[in-house]
């Protein structure tokens, strides 16, 4: 199977973009593909036949998942404490903090029924709330659970509630710069939105080959062993559910860890191919490398653990994971759990609500957790429906998901943030110390390899494949300037997109050749005007996605301010096993077969500079001298810094286990200036 998923990757892209002459957009080409993978994935599912091909489904899935999110850590002590108690009409709360790593702190309430124990319990990973675990919705279902005999544990995640790990520690202005809505600050020390905050540290973990999702899910993992060290807890009942955010979460942590003896994620289960027709790709933790590729859907999330008893909670007004996606997942689930003979045990609650975690869904979730924890059938209602106004709204719904408690009421820290304790370490300390772990058993095997070996190590870790046949065309008269002409030219391959070029040719002595790949375009005329004037016949040339092939303005995301304006086409390549960095090494390398047997020097600037220097690296016969601008030093300093701009489009799954961009300069000799001058800032 995984030889099958790397065959994938390695023929995929032979996709990319250009609007040029009619043709499709780099966005465009990416979804066709994507989706093209996708029906393969549909069509090997509808082959399946007899136990030992499910089973070999379900475990494929389940190893290649733990294999892209990377290696939890060891068991630490969990150092836990109840740091205060709540009295609620049925329930109790108690406030807890445990370590889920060494001074990793992880803060989250337990509610707790008032009868005598022990008691099944529901774990619930918070969706996207800015607040964590203070989120009314949140709140009002663990009520319910512990109000008819369930304990719930509702967690903060990393970048919520108590567990933003960018802060301010001397309160200063909130950096909300790149979200365009108002939202309410929860601590005067927080810096981002926890969206920008998962992706921030996902960029990171992609570099380490991992993905935030590990920091996710091992939190939830560790509450687990948290909540079966206590005497009121029953160990071998414990249910997961979540919504948005938390779905994904619930998803992830139903498909690994068997503990989890029924689930229901929310508002998160549709169709990939539904996903990113209509939303496209969500933040970090929700795109796992290669999947598509490998052939993962996501009904694979509940068919991993099939028969396990999952309810899947959806709304039919979510704008984001749309309904018809979620049927088609509640239906490869069905026939999937019917082969197995439990066709029971998995189910759809549609509720006519937009997207959340509204009252509809949290009753369905408590009458599915207490079948199957407690044992038994109950009609739980948390508003009877005679108490319903004859007309119901939305913002009658809305009004029945407003806290119970306040923040500062449920607040487990000292001080609101975890990360204002002695000592305690953030994600991004913690991938800067598996970067440094990294470095140290790189550079031993590094200095060991020839070129050659260096170069088919890139090779392998880009995904590089073989160069589509190039052809060059004229597009346009050619306009003459004071020191030269200037022609248009247009690169056609098979199957990919169409890329612009502008070639300016001295109308003197031509004393050199230079090939210019500028991340503002052929649109950047100063740059080769002067060139020319100098004797240089300069080919100033477009990569994907940048300067023709750019995203449209009214096509940009909320991340295109941090994440880069074409986050939504690097995710999508992402998922299906590809990156940026790969795509562009293909232009830059047809880019430089415009000059025949000529090995021009390259000047590559900004977003250009880190393709053009694997470029160098995988063909440095190519090539005269390199010179590279406003190009980051190292891929250590994106994965340490809580700070930083348009990177995730330099990002390669897993390069530093092999290598870092100071090893590919050092190999190609190239020169790198004004490094200074990287947008770390909009």
């Amino acid at each position: 199977m995984l030889s099958r998923w790397l065959g994938s990757v390695l023929g995929l892209f032979v996709v990319a973009c250009g609007a040029a002459d009619g043709e499709a957009t780099l966005g465009e080409r990416l979804k066709g593909r994507f989706y093209a993978l996708t029906e393969e994935r549909d069509a090997a599912f509808e082959k399946l036949n007899g136990q030992p091909a499910l089973r070999s489904w379900q475990q494929d899935r389940r190893r290649f998942f733990q294999q892209q999110i990377g290696a939890f850590p060891g068991r630490t002590p969990l150092k836990a404490r109840v740091t205060g108690r709540l009295q609620g009409k049925g329930y109790q709360i108690e406030k807890v903090m445990f370590e889920s790593r060494p001074r990793h702190t992880v803060t989250g309430n337990l509610y707790l029924p008032e009868s005598k124990g022990p008691h099944p319990v529901i774990l619930i990973p918070c969706g996207h709330s800015h607040n964590g675990k203070a989120s009314g919705q949140y709140q009002r279902a663990a009520i319910l659970f512990a109000q008819n005999g369930m304990a719930a544990f509702c967690y903060d995640p990393i970048g919520q509630g108590e567990r933003y790990q960018v802060i301010d520690p001397a309160g200063g202005k909130t950096h909300f710069e790149d979200i365009p809505r108002k939202l309410a600050v929860p601590h005067p020390t927080v810096r981002h939105l926890c969206t920008t905050e998962h992706t921030l540290i996902g960029v990171g973990s992609i570099l380490l080959g991992e993905n935030v999702a590990q920091y996710r899910i091992w939190d939830g993992m560790r509450a687990i062993d948290y909540l079966q060290s206590r005497t009121d807890i029953q160990a071998d009942k414990i249910g997961c559910t979540g919504n948005s955010g938390g779905g994904t979460l619930t998803s992830y942590l139903m498909a690994l860890d068997d503990r989890i003896k029924a689930a229901s994620p929310g508002s998160y289960l549709t169709t990939f191919k539904k996903l990113i027709e209509i939303k496209g790709p969500q933040d970090a933790e929700q795109n796992i490398f290669g999947q598509i590729a490998f052939g993962m859907g996501a009904s694979d999330y509940l068919i991993m653990r099939a028969p396990v008893p999952i309810l899947i909670c959806a709304s039919t007004r979510d704008s984001t994971f749309h309904i018809e996606g979620a049927r088609k997942v509640f239906e490869q689930a069905n026939r999937f759990y019917s082969h197995l003979g439990f066709p029971e045990r998995v189910a759809l609650n549609e509720a006519d609500v937009p997207h959340g975690y509204y009252l509809q869904h949290r009753e369905a979730v408590a009458r599915w957790m207490h079948r199957w924890l407690v044992g038994r059938d109950k009609v739980i209602w948390e508003k009877p429906r005679s108490e319903w106004p004859a007309e119901v709204t939305d913002t009658f719904l809305r009004s029945l998901s407003e806290p119970v408690w306040t923040a500062e009421q449920l607040q487990c820290s000292p001080a609101g943030q975890v990360m204002l304790l002695d000592g305690e370490r953030s994600a991004f300390e913690l991938n800067a110390d598996k970067a440094k772990g990294l470095t140290h058993a790189r550079r031993k095997t590094w200095s060991r390899f020839s070129a050659q070996e260096k170069r088919e190590v890139i090779r392998k870790t880009i995904g590089m494949k073989v160069v589509a046949k190039t052809r060059f065309e004229s597009s346009g008269s050619p306009r003459e300037e004071e020191s030269c002409v200037i022609t248009h030219i247009l690169m056609r391959r098979t199957n990919q997109i169409t890329l612009a070029a502008k070639v300016y040719v001295p109308t003197g002595k031509v004393t050199q050749h230079t090939l210019l790949l500028h991340d503002r375009g052929i649109a950047a005329e100063e740059l080769p005007l002067a060139l020319a004037k100098k004797g240089h016949r300069v080919v100033s040339a477009e990569l994907s996605g940048i300067g023709l092939t750019d995203v449209p303005a009214n096509k940009r995301t909320w991340a295109y301010g941090r994440f880069g304006l074409d986050n939504q086409e690097i995710l999508t390549a992402y998922l299906m096993g590809d990156s940026f960095v790969r795509m562009r090494v293909d232009d830059a390398l047809a880019w430089a077969s415009y000059f025949d047997n000529r090995k021009p020097d390259v000047i590559a600037i900004g977003e250009a500079a880190i393709p053009v220097l694997h470029a160098a690296a995988l063909a440095p016969e190519r090539f005269g001298n390199i010179k590279l601008q406003k190009m980051i030093r190292s891929w250590n300093d994106v994965v340490s810094a809580p700070e930083h701009y348009n990177q995730l489009v330099n990002a390669v799954h897993g390069a530093l286990r092999h290598y870092d961009l100071t090893d590919l300069v050092n190999l190609t000799q190239a020169q790198v200036t004004d490094a200074a001058d990287v947008d770390w800032k909009p």
